[in-house]
């Protein structure tokens, strides 16, 4: 339950990042709710949504030797901001853009915070 946590802090924190530094992101309403919302349904759209987005463009990924993989992290990007917004939280992304460098600082900042995260062994 505590790597859960703090792996969800960590996206928090890569959140924040990504709206601080791309132009596009908007928050709005109380932040901390809305950062940790956000979050968790990041957390849920890539945990279901984007394994099976994987497999169908597993083709174009090996074309563009991974590359491809930043469009499926801005798209499941969007697609998060769009269902939290559908929820009531107030964020949103502008578009395709935004959330194409969005993605990319989130997978940044959650990569070098997830190495003080330690496993059980």
């Amino acid at each position: 339950m505590g790597k859960l946590l703090a792996r969800w802090i960590i996206v928090v924190l890569a959140l924040l990042a990504a709206a601080w530094l791309v132009p596009g992101f908007h928050v709005g309403g109380d932040a901390w709710i809305a950062y940790a919302v956000m979050a968790a349904v990041l957390g849920v759209v890539n945990a279901f949504v984007r394994p099976v987005l994987k497999l169908l463009t597993c083709p174009l990924i090996v074309l563009t030797l991974g590359l491809f993989t930043l469009v499926i992290n801005a798209a499941m990007l969007l697609l998060a901001a769009r269902i939290a917004g559908s929820l009531g939280v107030a964020f949103s992304i502008d578009g395709f853009w935004p959330a194409l460098w969005g993605g990319l600082i989130v997978s940044v900042v959650t990569t070098i915070l997830s190495v003080f995260v330690k496993d059980k062994d």
